[in-house]
């Protein structure tokens, strides 16, 4: 991802999330030097179907955001790009890889698990959401092994 990207990447964002991350939410994990990546269209290059920033620790990655634009989910699209993601993380010798996700976002929570993450925490109030109420993010967990990180 390139700052060139982010006013498409946001556009998306604004389309698929009721609460979604800005522009400078973007703009700003790119300058803290986390990981952007962007997917685009084989059929039609420039044109993007979705996207993710990963924060690296230590050993760790911290999957901060992982999207498919609305016009293109449920093709498999986010979990081959989970799967990529999880594969260049272990490359680069993460060891595994955390994320959070909203409790109401069933269809991400059924691929992390179908993906093999785990439960392993809960954060209170942690998203916003409707009339400032907040909701919880369930945080997950996955081992990265140098072969086989990316099946699933």
């Amino acid at each position: 991802m390139r700052r060139a990207d982010l006013a498409q990447v946001s556009q998306i964002e604004a389309r698929i999330f009721p609460f979604p991350w800005t522009y400078g939410n973007f703009a700003d994990s790119l300058a803290a030097g986390y990981d952007g990546w962007v997917f685009e269209s084989l059929e039609a290059p420039g044109t993007l179907l979705g996207y993710a920033i990963v924060m690296w620790l230590p050993d760790e990655v911290h999957l901060l955001n992982l999207s498919v634009d609305a016009a293109v989910q449920g093709r498999g699209l986010g979990a081959d790009m989970l799967d990529w993601l999880m594969s260049d993380a272990c490359a680069r010798g993460a060891r595994s890889m955390l994320l959070e996700v909203r409790p109401s976002n069933t269809p991400a929570l059924r691929l992390y698990e179908r993906k093999g993450f785990m439960r392993v925490g809960l954060r209170r109030r942690y998203y916003p959401a409707h009339d400032g109420a907040r909701e919880d993010a369930i945080v997950m967990i996955r081992r990265l092994e140098r072969q086989g990180a990316a099946r699933g």
